[in-house]
């Protein structure tokens, strides 16, 4: 996992862009991929861990797209 900021999140759609040096352009994030209870949400600027992934093709225009998001405490 590496860590990553959020650039942006919709909450009212559901996904986000979440940046790091290893994901350059931004990495897109789907609601469903963060480890949490409740309701899953991010707000820009927070860091989370992130494992990534390349699928060849862009989601959203992204290249990368995220398989696992973990909030950092506060």
């Amino acid at each position: 996992m590496v860590t990553a900021i959020v650039r942006e999140w919709r909450d009212e759609e559901g996904w986000g862009v979440l940046d790091s040096p290893e994901t350059p352009g931004g990495c897109w994030a789907h609601y469903s991929h963060i480890q949490m209870k409740g309701f899953r949400t991010l707000s820009p600027g927070q860091q989370v861990d992130l494992q990534w992934e390349a699928p060849g093709f862009k989601q959203d225009g992204y290249s990368y797209r995220a398989v696992t998001i973990v909030p950092r405490p506060a």
